[in-house]
């Protein structure tokens, strides 16, 4: 069932978002070769306790998994897609892409964002990766806009990520948000123009490109939770929550 948040409950999630974006702003400041996945969870933990913040992730169950999600913060690195798990035994190196998520919870809401970053000096692939990912978030949150539907953000999403002739991870989504980490509706990453639910004015969800630069197989890995490309190739991830209102689109998660 879609929620329409109330203004105070809107307001909730604005602080949410803002955590989130705290805790990016110091992962950006940490990222460099050398430094260890663990020692990034550790710091967004505690950026999460200064700001009086639950960290969404950690302990987070799906159906299928027997463990639950261990960290506060996703960390996956280049061939990486999604929920890599921290470790004091992965360490970043020069070149290496990183792709980090967070969520937070204040009052019962959430907030989530992820952003690939560079570490050290990266190839022109890699660049171009992030670079086609960050304007595929950017072309989907244009679209975002009472009235349109669902079906047209995935359609331009899934037609600048073609283009360029990189692959869409299309087995994961972004999706709604708010008291739950995960609300209807779910938000494609491809789709058809004017299909799909319509845009109604306080609807709240992410958005949130997956791309890799190869095939579009991905598999996970034996920890239950990383997912990584079939064929080893490079993936990044950009997500922003959103809020829709009679005037626009409001980004709930300011990390840039």
């Amino acid at each position: 069932m879609i929620t329409f948040k109330k203004p105070d409950e809107v307001e909730k999630m604005r602080r949410a978002g803002r955590v989130v974006a705290e805790v990016h702003n110091a992962m950006r400041q940490m990222i460099r070769p050398g430094v260890d996945t663990l020692s990034l969870d550790d710091e967004a933990e505690r950026v999460l306790r200064k700001m009086s913040a639950g960290a969404s992730f950690k302990g987070y169950r799906v159906h299928g998994i027997r463990t639950p999600f261990p960290s506060a913060i996703c960390v996956s690195i280049n061939e990486e897609v999604v929920h890599g798990v921290p470790s004091a035994e992965r360490i970043l190196r020069d070149g290496d892409i990183v792709s980090i998520d967070v969520g937070a919870i204040i009052d019962g809401y959430h907030g989530d964002a992820a952003c690939t970053y560079p570490v050290g000096d990266i190839s022109p692939e890699r660049a171009d990766l992030m670079s086609v990912t960050y304007k595929a978030l950017c072309v989907g949150i244009e679209q975002a806009v009472v009235g349109r539907t669902i079906g047209d953000i995935g359609h331009a999403i899934e037609k600048w990520v073609l283009g360029n002739g990189c692959g869409i991870v299309r087995e994961y989504s972004g999706h709604g948000i708010g008291r739950k980490l995960h609300e209807a509706p779910q938000v494609p990453n491809y789709g058809r123009p004017r299909s799909g639910m319509t845009l109604k004015p306080g609807m709240t969800f992410c958005i949130e490109p997956m791309v890799m630069s190869g095939r579009e197989q991905v598999r996970s890995t034996g920890n239950g939770w990383t997912v990584v490309t079939c064929d080893g190739s490079d993936a990044a991830h950009f997500e922003h929550t959103l809020l829709l209102t009679e005037e626009g689109v409001e980004i709930l998660t300011p990390w840039e």
